[in-house]
């Protein structure tokens, strides 16, 4: 047989095609450079020029990682860590996550730490919220803790409120925000922000669990906190300590004496009785999740306020997560911008810096954030502005692509080994929602966990949509009706709302959610082989492997494996493919041409091109 020279048939100037032939690539596909020998640090902000040198990529390859996440964006433009760390993902490149960052969400903006190695952290103070029933005490417990533990030198009166505040108990800190209520708790995890470490479920002693005591459980076990319980009003006649006990558990919150790992303190905060002992157990669970933060980077932090004051502007109150916020500094609060004309502390004195874990009120911003928003220390205006930029276009690209069917729910996969399908149920009668309860989790499989992290009687609220947006989950009713806000509410936030009055029909649509996030088998099929022949140098790099088919079918779609006495030297895809002069899509058997492989041109005389595509099943 006579070889035909150059099988590859490039006519003369013609360029190799461009980035949107190899769109049709997978992700490994592009990821063919040599990438990092380990796990790589990437800060809260950065270009995606800096982005491409971290991950030792192209520009152009980043840019294409960008785009398959829906993002589009030009090398001088800034990305958050959320999507630098999705890109670095699809090169299968790992990231040094934040200590304390929650693993949900799959990818929130706010709650960032630093991505720190043991030498430049320090330990922070735990960052407490309150929850628990109206009426229990949670608002006179902050006011006892704050009163109590306020150190002469720091309080000269507490001239303000900026809702939050740190004490002191014993050399260590204690960081309490207080906004008491799971809705204020709620609306900052629905903003993205991860702001508590650990959560404080007050229960009144003479009146046991209440719905919105069960509420507050369901919100703290959503976040992934660990919960410490203050029985309060001990004082009280009617107090029965261990009834309130038997009621937690029943509620699978199980405290030490009946076994459990959940503390539970008995106070009486209106006497300020047993306060030393609930900030004494507060500082041992803070010490076995081992908080720690960089003090030394630019500051990262949270807006938990923020109000409009007639004579100073627009202020916010901010929950500084790691690093350090200095008089003085650049700083975007959302899509706020401006300069740190001045700060108070929880106690509203002035201060200069303040470091991980402090509550501290910020004046200076544009304009007023919403709660819930990542502040950033940037290093000038212009970087303050190139962010301000870089985040309103994100949010405009993230609008209207919350999920509003069940079809959208059922195309949430979630990352990771262990797939989940958050789900809040609400009925007409308690029977119904034990009833309902039961059906949906026994929807569960190996491959997806149903988790109920909320059941109860009564009407689809505003609550129930507040929750559903920040885990991510959907509601589900049955026999019961909706109110015209939170059906508003779910509309606004994208959160898909089912109702039912036939079981077996709300059972099967749930199904049908679950087998949605179990990801299709993939199977490997072999189409084809080729020997090469011959080996044409295109360009200074790239090399034409001349071949001919000898078994099956090669097609231009499909990936190549390359094989030298056995061994696998490649696997890829496919640049070009031609037959004589001509750009084809698929080579049969008997018939030779020429194939250009994405990132291979190590090629010998005697190589076996082993054609294969990926079906799934």
């Amino acid at each position: 047989m006579a070889r035909r020279r150059n099988p590859g048939g490039r006519p003369r100037g013609r360029r190799r095609q461009g980035p949107s032939d190899s769109d049709q690539r997978g992700a490994a596909a592009v990821a063919v450079e040599e990438g990092p020998s380990g796990p790589v640090e990437i800060p809260a902000t950065l270009t995606v020029g800096q982005l491409a040198e971290i991950l030792h990529k192209s520009n152009v390859d980043t840019i294409k990682g960008l785009m398959r996440n829906g993002i589009f964006a030009t090398v001088n433009e800034m990305v958050e860590f959320d999507v630098a760390a999705r890109v670095a993902a699809l090169f299968e490149i790992p990231v040094l996550k934040p200590r304390d960052r929650e693993e949900s969400a799959a990818a929130q903006r706010v709650g960032v730490d630093e991505q720190a190695t043991e030498e430049n952290t320090e330990p922070r103070a735990p960052i407490i919220t309150v929850l628990g029933h109206v009426d229990h005490g949670k608002t006179t417990l902050l006011d006892a803790i704050r009163g109590a533990k306020v150190v002469d030198t720091e309080a000269g009166g507490i001239t303000q409120s900026i809702g939050a505040y740190q004490v002191n108990k014993d050399g260590h800190r204690i960081t309490f925000i207080d906004t008491p209520g799971h809705e204020a708790f709620t609306a900052m995890r629905a903003s993205g922000a991860q702001v508590t470490d650990i959560a404080v479920l007050v229960v009144a002693a003479d009146d046991g669990v209440m719905p919105q005591t069960q509420e507050a459980i369901d919100h703290a076990r959503a976040a992934g906190v660990p919960i410490v319980v203050a029985i309060n009003k001990m004082d009280s006649p009617g107090a029965d300590l261990d009834r309130v006990k038997g009621e937690l558990a029943e509620h699978n919150v199980i405290v030490e004496d009946y076994g459990g790992d959940v503390v539970a303190v008995p106070v009486s905060a209106l006497k300020n009785e047993g306060i030393d002992t609930l900030l004494e157990s507060l500082v041992l669970v803070a010490e076995v999740q081992e908080l720690k933060a960089n003090p030394d980077r630019p500051g990262i932090g949270v807006v938990i306020e923020a109000h409009t004051d007639r004579v100073r502007g627009s202020i916010a109150t901010v929950l500084v997560r790691s690093g350090t916020v200095k008089l003085g500094n650049n700083v975007v609060a959302g899509t706020q911008r401006g300069r740190v004309k001045s700060m108070r502390d929880g106690f509203g004195k002035e201060i200069k810096e303040a470091g991980p874990s402090t509550p501290v009120q910020i004046l200076g911003l544009s304009g007023l954030p919403i709660v819930g928003d990542q502040l950033d220390v940037v290093d000038d205006e212009k970087s303050a502005r190139t962010l301000v930029e870089t985040r309103e276009r994100l949010d405009a690209q993230r609008g209207g692509r919350s999920a509003s069917t069940m079809a959208d729910v059922m195309r949430r996969v979630h990352s990771g080994e262990a797939k989940e399908l958050n789900v809040i149920i609400k009925a007409g009668t308690q029977g119904s929602v034990d009833a309902v309860t039961r059906s949906v989790e026994q929807l569960s499989s190996e491959e997806v966990q149903v988790r109920v992290i909320h059941a109860s009687a009564g009407q689809i609220g505003e609550a129930d949509v507040l929750l559903a947006t920040a885990s991510d989950g959907l509601i589900v009713g049955f026999e019961t009706t909706i109110e015209a806000t939170a059906q508003s509410q779910a509309m606004l936030k994208g959160v898909v709302i089912k109702n039912y009055d036939i079981i077996y029909n709300l059972i099967d649509d749930v199904r049908d959610a679950v087998e949605g996030l179990i990801e299709p088998e993939e199977r490997r099929v072999v189409i084809g082989h080729a020997n090469v022949l011959e080996i044409f140098p295109r360009g200074k790099r790239e090399k034409v492997a001349g071949v001919r088919v000898t078994d099956g079918v090669m097609r231009r779609t499909g990936r190549i494996r390359v094989l030298r006495r056995g061994e696998e030297l490649f696997d890829g895809a496919i640049t070009s493919m031609r037959h004589l002069q001509e750009n084809v899509r698929e080579i049969a058997n008997n018939f030779e041409g020429g194939i250009i492989l994405d990132g291979f041109h190590e090629y010998q005389e005697g190589d076996v091109l082993e054609g294969y595509e990926i079906t799934t099943s």
